[in-house]
C-alpha cells in the first residue's frame, strides 16, 4: 500500500495544480514541495458517541437547545462538498455514527462514498466503533470495539477503508497498553490532542512533539513501537480560522469589497504556520480544520479553505516559501516517514493529564463508579454470550427461547468505551442512556445464553437470570423448595467459585453434577444489604456454597430446602460474635485491633510472612476554587481543598461483628451510616476480600466529597508504586515525578493519581501488597508504605470542562447513589506476587456466571441425555495462557485470541514462553483449518506491512511472520495471537452458521 509517486492527473483549480487521487493509501497523497514549508490542512469533525446528548440525539440532531449537533447532516453535507471539488479531502473516525448513516443510504450514494474512499479523499482514521477512553477502558473491550469498527470498514469499503492512522484526539491522557494494541493492529502512527501542559511546553522547546513510542517492554521491537504525533492545537483550528456555522471568525472575502480581508488573513496564517513550524522537526506541519460536530454545513468550511489555499499559495510568486494543501493524517505521516529522520524514544505513558496548574484530569478515573462496574460486568457477560454462541453454533441464535443476538450487547459495550462514557464525564441523562443500551444488550444475550445452555446440556429448563444478586434479590431462590444452579466458566482453566443466593429456608442440601453432597451454610443477610434493598422485605438469609466449573464449560448443582428435622440439615450453625480479634483459613490470617475494630495485620501462612496493614475510609473535601486557582473538583478534575483527608468515621472505633462458619469468616465493619465494609475470607481462598458499600454520600453540609479506601503499611516504598495499564502491563509510578520532564507539582494529591484498571501495588525488596479492583478507579501512594483507591465521589460544582452539570448522581431513590464493590488484597513475596495477581485479575474480569432454573425441564431433543457438566476444552490451558476471545465470525468460522498474560521477567515460571496445540484444544468442535490474523482480525497477519521508523537508540527491524503450525502455537510474554478457525461441530444439530 505504501507506494509513492503514482501518476497523477493534474487539473487547474483555484490557480494551483492539484492531484486527483490515484487510488487510496499513501499513493493517493497530494504532491508536496520539498523546499517549502508544507502546511497540511486536515478537515475533520469530532463526533462524540454521546456526551451532552445521547448517541441518537446526536445522530438525528434532536435537542439542539442542549448542543447544536446532527451527525447525519454532517455526513450528508461533507459528501456533497467532496464531490463538488476533487482537491478536497476529509477524515472521519466514529464508526458507530457512520454505520448508522450508511444504513440510510441508497446504492447510488453508497457508490459515491466508496469512490471517494477509493480515491483517498475520504479517509477513515482510528476506525473504532468510538474513540475509546484510555484510562478507564480495559484492554479486552478496547480491542473489541476497534475490531468491530474495522470489520465494518473492511466489509463495506475493502482495503481502502482500512485505517492506517490511530486518531485519539480527545481522550484525557494516553495509555501504553492502547498504543501497543494500535501497533499490533497494524497502524502506522498515532495522533493525540491532549498531553500535559508542562510536557507539551518541554516538547515544543526540544522539538519533540513527534516521537517513537515503545509501548511494551516484553514484545521485541518494533512489534509495539508506534510513531506518535502531538497535534499543535488539541484538535481545533488555529485561532481566527474557524469557519463552521458554530464559529464566529470572519470568512475570507477576496472580492472588490471594503470587507476584503485577504492580506490580513494570509499574513496571519503565515505567521501562525511559521510559529508552529518552530516546534516541529520537518518542513511539514499539520493543522486540524474542524472541531466538535463541525461541518453540518460543510460548504462554509470548504469554500473558505479553498480560498485560503489559493491566496496563501499565490504568495509564492512573491517569494513566499509556504505551500498549503488539503491533506489527511496519513499523508502527513507519509511525509514524516519520507524525511528519514531518527526520532526520540518514549517508553512511559501520558498520565496524568493536566491542562494547567491545579487542573489534573484524575477525577474521571473514578467518576460514575456504578456505571464503571456495569460496563465491566457487561463485557464479562458479552464474552460468555459470545463463547456460548461459538460453542452451540446456530442452536444459540435460533432456539426454544427465541432469537438470540449478541450484536446488541457487542455494540452497547463498544459504545461504552467512548471517552465520555466509561469515563463518567457525560450528562446524567446520557449516562442513563448508556446503561439502557447495555440493559437491552443483556436481554438479547440472555436469550442466546438460554438457547445455548439448553442445546449443550440437552435440557430445556426455564432459565432464570437474577440480575440483582449483588443486593441479594432473586425471586426463584427465595421462594422455591428446589432449584438448580448452572455455573458457566469462561476461563480456559478450572475455577472454584463461591455461590451466594438469597433464601428464606433454614437449611439446604446441595449436590454437585455427580450427585455428591456439597457443603453449604445459611448465613444472615447483612444489615448493610438489607438497608440497600430499602424495602423491609425480601430474603433474610443467604445460602453459601463453593461451586466449581471446568474450563470453558459449566457445572450444574441442585439445591433442595430441608426441614430442620432432616438428618442432612447441618448440626453447626453460623456464629455471630462481637469483638473479633482475627479471621483465618488455610492460607491467610487477618488480625484486627480489638480497641478500634480496624484491620491491623495480614499474614500469609503459606510463606510465613506478615505485614502490619491498617485500612480505613476517608474523604477528600472537594475544592470549589480558591485564591490560587478558581478550578473546582468535578466529573473530570480531582482537586481536594486539602492534602489531608478526613476519616469517614467520626469515632476512633468502628462498629464490628464477626460471622463465622466452616465456609466463610467475615468481619462486618460499620464506619458510618453511609459507609460499611465486610472483610471476608472464604475457605481455601488465598486472598482477602473487602466488600465495601458507600453512599449516599452526604452533602447537606455544602461540601462535595471524594471517598477513598486507604491502606497503610510499614513497607519502605521509596516514593514508588505500581499501577496497571488498561488491565494488562504494569507501570512504575513515582510520587511527584515524570520520567520525561522536570515536574513542577501544583497538586500533591491529585497530581499523583493514576488510573487503576485492575490492580495497584506497593513493594519493598522482599514483600508486595497488591490490591485488585472490580472496576476502574483512581489510585495512588501519597506517602511511603501507603496505597489508596478512590471508590466514590459526589460533587456540587461543575469543573468547567463542558459537561455543564455537577456530578451529583442521585441514584434510584433520588437520595444519592449507593455503590458496592470489592477489593481483593494479596500479600506475597515480590518474586511470586505476579503468579497470584495475574490469574486472579483475569478471574475477576472474566468471572464465572450463574444461571438458575427450577429444574425438571424437558429433553432438548429426543434421545439426547442431559449433561450436568460440560467442558469445551480437551484439557486446561496452561496458567500463563488466557483465552481472550472465542466468538463466531463468518459462516463456519470462529475468531479465537490466545494471550500470554505475563510480562517478561515478572515470574520465574509464568514469564516463560508457552506452546499450545490448537488442533487438539477444543472438544466442542473440530478445527479444519486455521489462518493467523492481525489483532484486529480484519487482515491476515502476513498482510500487515507497517512503516518502519528509526528511534534515536538505533533501528529495530520487524521480524518475518513464521509459518503457522496450529499444533504448536508458541506465545511469548505479553503476546496476543489471533486466529480465524474453520470448524466442524460435534454437538448434535449445532451447525456452523455465521453471526
Amino acid at each position: 500500500m505504501a507506494v509513492p509517486g503514482a501518476a497523477a492527473l493534474l487539473l487547474p483549480l483555484l490557480g494551483a495544480a492539484v492531484a486527483v487521487a490515484a487510488g487510496c493509501g499513501y499513493q493517493s497523497c497530494p504532491p508536496t514541495r520539498p523546499d517549502f514549508l508544507n502546511v497540511h490542512l486536515v478537515p475533520h469533525t469530532h463526533d462524540d458517541v454521546g456526551w451532552l446528548k445521547t448517541v441518537e440525539q446526536y445522530f438525528y440532531g434532536v435537542r439542539n437547545e442542549v448542543q447544536h449537533a446532527g451527525v447525519q447532516y454532517i455526513l450528508d453535507s461533507v459528501v456533497a462538498q467532496l464531490v463538488a471539488n476533487p482537491s478536497r479531502r476529509f477524515i472521519y473516525a466514529e464508526v458507530a455514527f457512520l454505520a448508522r448513516w450508511w444504513r440510510q443510504q441508497d446504492e447510488a450514494m453508497r457508490r459515491t462514498v466508496r469512490q471517494l474512499v477509493e480515491q483517498g479523499r475520504l479517509e477513515f482514521v482510528g476506525g473504532g466503533w468510538c474513540m475509546s477512553d484510555e484510562a478507564a477502558a480495559h484492554y479486552d473491550p478496547a480491542i473489541e470495539q476497534l475490531a468491530l469498527g474495522r470489520r465494518f470498514l473492511r466489509r463495506e469499503f475493502g482495503a481502502c477503508g482500512t485505517p492506517r492512522v490511530a486518531w485519539q484526539i480527545d481522550p484525557f491522557g494516553h495509555s501504553r497498553q492502547l498504543a501497543a494494541i494500535f501497533a499490533q493492529m497494524g497502524y502506522d502512527g498515532l495522533f493525540v490532542g491532549r498531553v500535559d501542559y508542562q510536557d507539551k511546553a518541554a516538547r515544543e522547546e526540544l522539538r519533540e512533539m513527534e516521537m517513537l513510542w515503545r509501548a511494551s517492554g516484553s514484545l521485541p521491537p518494533p512489534a509495539a513501537d508506534l510513531f506518535t504525533g502531538i497535534l499543535p492545537n488539541v484538535y481545533n483550528p488555529p485561532s481566527g480560522f474557524c469557519w463552521d456555522q458554530l464559529c464566529s471568525d470572519p470568512p475570507v472575502v477576496d472580492e472588490d469589497s471594503e470587507e476584503n480581508n485577504v492580506d490580513s488573513i494570509v499574513s496571519s496564517f503565515l505567521q501562525i504556520a511559521a510559529s508552529q513550524a518552530e516546534h516541529y522537526r520537518t518542513n511539514h506541519i499539520i493543522m486540524t480544520m474542524g472541531s466538535d460536530f463541525h461541518y453540518e454545513n460543510a460548504n462554509l468550511w470548504f469554500k473558505n479553505m479553498d480560498k485560503l489555499i489559493a491566496h496563501v499559495n499565490a504568495r509564492q510568486a512573491n517569494g513566499s516559501r509556504v505551500h498549503v494543501l488539503y491533506s489527511t493524517p496519513s499523508c502527513y505521516l507519509w511525509e514524516l516517514h519520507r524525511a528519514n529522520l531518527s526520532w526520540s524514544l518514549k517508553t512511559d505513558d501520558f498520565f496524568p493529564y493536566a491542562d494547567g496548574p491545579h487542573q489534573f484530569w484524575t477525577g474521571y478515573f473514578t467518576s460514575r463508579p456504578a456505571f464503571k462496574r456495569y460496563e465491566r460486568l457487561s463485557n464479562n457477560f458479552l464474552q460468555i454470550c459470545s463463547q456460548l454462541e461459538a460453542l452451540a453454533g446456530l442452536a444459540a441464535r435460533e432456539g426454544p427461547y427465541g432469537p438470540g443476538d449478541s450484536s446488541v450487547l457487542r455494540e452497547a459495550v463498544a459504545v461504552a468505551q467512548h471517552h465520555d462514557a466509561v469515563t463518567g464525564t457525560e450528562k446524567q441523562h446520557v449516562a442513563d442512556d448508556y446503561a439502557r443500551q447495555l440493559a437491552a444488550g443483556w436481554e438479547s444475550c440472555q436469550l442466546l445464553v438460554a438457547n445455548a445452555l439448553a442445546s449443550l446440556s440437552g435440557s430445556k429448563e426455564n432459565f432464570v437470570f437474577c440480575n440483582a444478586l449483588n443486593i441479594s434479590v432473586c425471586t426463584l431462590t427465595e421462594t422455591a423448595g428446589r432449584f438448580t444452579v448452572i455455573l458457566y466458566n469462561p476461563l480456559g482453566r478450572h475455577v472454584s467459585w463461591p455461590i451466594r443466593l438469597p433464601v428464606n429456608g433454614a437449611a439446604y442440601a446441595v449436590t454437585d453434577p455427580q450427585g455428591q453432597p456439597v457443603p453449604s451454610e445459611v448465613i444472615p443477610i447483612s444489615n448493610f444489604t438489607r438497608r440497600l434493598r430499602d424495602d423491609g422485605s425480601g430474603a433474610r438469609w443467604e445460602l453459601l456454597f463453593q461451586a466449581s466449573a471446568p474450563p470453558l464449560g459449566f457445572s450444574t448443582f441442585t439445591v433442595s430446602r430441608l426441614s430442620r428435622r432432616d438428618p442432612r440439615a447441618p448440626h453447626t450453625w453460623t456464629q455471630v460474635l462481637s469483638q473479633p480479634q482475627e479471621i483465618q483459613n488455610e492460607h491467610i490470617r487477618v488480625l484486627f485491633d480489638p480497641l478500634t475494630g480496624h484491620l491491623k495485620e495480614i499474614q500469609n501462612l503459606d510463606k510465613s510472612i506478615s505485614l502490619p496493614v491498617f485500612q480505613n475510609f476517608y474523604w477528600y473535601n472537594a475544592s470549589v476554587g480558591n485564591d490560587e486557582s478558581s478550578q473546582a473538583s468535578g466529573a473530570y478534575i480531582f482537586r481536594p481543598n486539602n492534602s489531608e483527608p478526613i476519616p469517614v468515621s467520626s469515632s476512633k472505633r468502628v462498629s464490628v461483628h464477626l460471622v463465622k462458619n466452616a465456609l466463610v469468616q467475615e468481619v462486618h465493619q460499620n464506619f458510618s451510616s453511609w459507609c460499611s465494609q465486610v472483610v471476608r475470607l472464604h475457605a481455601g481462598q488465598p486472598y482477602l476480600e473487602l466488600e465495601w458499600t458507600v453512599g449516599p454520600i452526604p452533602v447537606a453540609d455544602g461540601w462535595g466529597k471524594e471517598i477513598i479506601s486507604r491502606f497503610e503499611t510499614t513497607l519502605q516504598t521509596d516514593a514508588r508504586f505500581y499501577t496497571d495499564s488498561n488491565g494488562r502491563q504494569i507501570l512504575e509510578r513515582r510520587r511527584d515525578y515524570r520520567p520525561t520532564w522536570n515536574l513542577s507539582q501544583t497538586e500533591p494529591v491529585a497530581g499523583n493519581y493514576y488510573p487503576v484498571n485492575s490492580r495497584i501495588f506497593i513493594k519493598d525488596k522482599k514483600f508486595q501488597l497488591t490490591v485488585l479492583t472490580d472496576r476502574s478507579q483512581g489510585g495512588s501512594s501519597i506517602f511511603d508504605g501507603s496505597l489508596e483507591l478512590m471508590v466514590h465521589r459526589r460533587l456540587l460544582y461543575d469543573d468547567n470542562r463542558g459537561v455543564g452539570e455537577p456530578l451529583v448522581e442521585l441514584g434510584a431513590n433520588k437520595q444519592g447513589l449507593v455503590v458496592r464493590g470489592r477489593h481483593l488484597v494479596l500479600l506475597d513475596t515480590v518474586e511470586s506476587a505476579a503468579n497470584q495477581h495475574r490469574l486472579l485479575a483475569q478471574e475477576m474480569f472474566m468471572a464465572p456466571y450463574a444461571v438458575l432454573a427450577p429444574g425438571g425441564g424437558s429433553s432438548y431433543r429426543r434421545g439426547q441425555p442431559s449433561l450436568r457438566q460440560f467442558s469445551a476444552l480437551q484439557q486446561e490451558l496452561p496458567p500463563n495462557v488466557h483465552l481472550l476471545t472465542l466468538t463466531p465470525w463468518d459462516a463456519g468460522t470462529l475468531l479465537l485470541r490466545l494471550e500470554h498474560q505475563f510480562e517478561r521477567g515478572e515470574s520465574a515460571n509464568g514469564s516463560q514462553p508457552v506452546t499450545v496445540d490448537l488442533l487438539n484444544l477444543f472438544s466442542a468442535f473440530t478445527i479444519i483449518s486455521v489462518q493467523e490474523m492481525s489483532l484486529g482480525a480484519d487482515l491476515p497477519l502476513d498482510a500487515i506491512s507497517r512503516l518502519v521508523w528509526t528511534p534515536a537508540t538505533g533501528p529495530a527491524q520487524p521480524r518475518p511472520v513464521p509459518k503457522l503450525d496450529p499444533s504448536r502455537v508458541t506465545l511469548q510474554p505479553m503476546e496476543i495471537r489471533t486466529f480465524l478457525a474453520t470448524v466442524q461441530y460435534k454437538v448434535p444439530g449445532a451447525g456452523p452458521g455465521g453471526p
